[in-house]
């Protein structure tokens, strides 16, 4: 099978990797507005040819779209556009809503499959892809009564061949449940980052004293804002309810400490333990 993955990054080139090594793809073609990029990933052989869009579209029996979510937003239906009966394309963006709502109308909108693999890194590029990223993670296929029965099934097989754990959400749903469990904490881990610079003026001593705890905390702060920005954007509304609540807890938090009240900062400790149920 010929796949064209677009924006060979992080997520994209992963996605080859995997795609490859397990036999699902016979042929990998990449493309990117970045010749960089395409010369990188060749190099590590993530792909095996890059080709102009309207080449690697012409050839491909699956397109698979890693890029900004913004740009989801006009390249999902001009793929759509120029694709036969026979073609697959499955986009892998963080937010769900305003894509599905692009194409809702489209005559080929049964030819698209849209999927969140929650998973990824702190970096990006195609230096950044990685083996094993995706092994036995969560992926979300969103809205899947609006994609033909084939080429959901198609995008079933392609996704438990990684393998992962497939799961099924509307659009709104998706987007309220990825504030809460992504989207979140990259915003907590950009304003961790902001403001320890702004406190610690001397780097050399952050990196000296830095901990295991700390830069767990701030690693999502190395994202790239490329990236982060148009997700912001596109769900910015439950990501405000999000922020909203979380604030509220930070707020809690700080009256405790004024008050000295520490049975009630360990109880809330105690009580935030429960996400041991959700996370091991």
């Amino acid at each position: 099978m010929t796949i064209a993955i677009i924006g060979v990054g992080l997520i994209g080139g992963s996605l080859a990797i995997a795609l490859k090594e397990n036999g699902f793809a016979s042929r990998i073609i990449g493309v990117d507005k970045s010749q960089a990029n395409l010369d990188k990933a060749i190099r590590r052989r993530l792909i095996d040819e890059d080709l102009p869009l309207e080449q690697a579209l012409a050839a491909a029996d699956v397109l698979i779209v890693a890029v900004p979510v913004d740009a989801l937003l006009y390249l999902v239906p001009q793929l759509l556009d120029g694709m036969s009966e026979h073609q697959v394309l499955i986009d892998v963006g963080s937010t769900k809503q305003a894509v599905v709502d692009a194409v809702r109308q489209h005559p080929r909108r049964g030819r698209f499959v849209a999927a969140h693999p929650m998973a990824g890194t702190e970096y990006s590029g195609p230096a950044a892809a990685v083996p094993n990223l995706f092994d036995h993670k969560c992926v979300v296929l969103v809205d899947k009564e609006d994609s033909d029965p084939d080429a959901l099934q198609l995008a079933e097989r392609l996704f438990i061949s990684i393998p992962m754990r497939l799961a099924y959400l509307d659009a709104r749903a998706h987007d309220v449940h990825a504030a809460y469990v992504s989207h979140i904490s990259h915003i907590s881990s950009f304003a961790l980052a902001l403001t320890v610079l702004a406190k610690e003026k001397d780097e050399d001593r952050i990196f000296e004293l830095a901990g295991g705890g700390f830069s767990s905390t701030v690693r999502l702060a190395k994202s790239s804002p490329d990236m982060w920005a148009p997700i912001f954007r596109q769900n910015r509304d439950n990501v405000l309810d999000v922020l909203d609540e979380h604030i509220e807890q930070l707020s809690r938090f700080r009256s405790l400490l004024i008050k000295k009240d520490f049975e009630t900062f360990y109880r809330l400790m105690q009580e935030a333990n429960a996400i041991r149920r959700i996370i091991d």
